[in-house]
């Protein structure tokens, strides 16, 4: 005598076959790229507020005074102004490749909700795609 609802033992019968595989493996590869799609969102934003601060300490500078700029892993001299347009240009740049990825983000999670629904839908509490 078992003392499980019907439904409960219905959902831990349910049979794996190999679309239902597919659909778990794409979720997880999903759910992978996900995560790391929002790793380097947060990176970027923590990018974006440093070149923030660097703006506003340009804007306070003296324009005749020489400023260091990294250019990838170097520092450089560059004079005021064109500091300033680098400036633009790289808060620019981060700005598109931030949103390219919020998009790749809600790209992600709008197909992983469509796998979670069939996927719930088929082994119900059988199967735990939350974290």
């Amino acid at each position: 005598m078992s003392t499980t609802p019907q439904e409960d033992e219905n959902d831990n019968n349910a049979e794996v076959d190999w679309e239902d595989q597919q659909r778990i493996n794409m979720f997880s590869k999903l759910n992978t790229r996900f995560r790391s799609i929002e790793e380097r969102i947060q990176s970027l934003k923590q990018e974006k507020e440093a070149l923030d601060d660097l703006n506003t300490e340009l804007e306070l500078a003296d324009e005749d005074t020489p400023v260091l700029y990294r250019v990838g892993e170097a520092y450089v001299h560059l004079p005021h102004p064109r500091a300033l347009k680098r400036l633009e240009k790289d808060q620019s740049v981060l700005e598109k490749e931030l949103s390219k990825l919020k998009d790749q983000a809600e790209e992600c999670e709008k197909e992983m909700k469509g796998l979670k629904v069939v996927l719930y839908a088929k082994f119900g509490k059988a199967i735990n795609l939350d974290e």
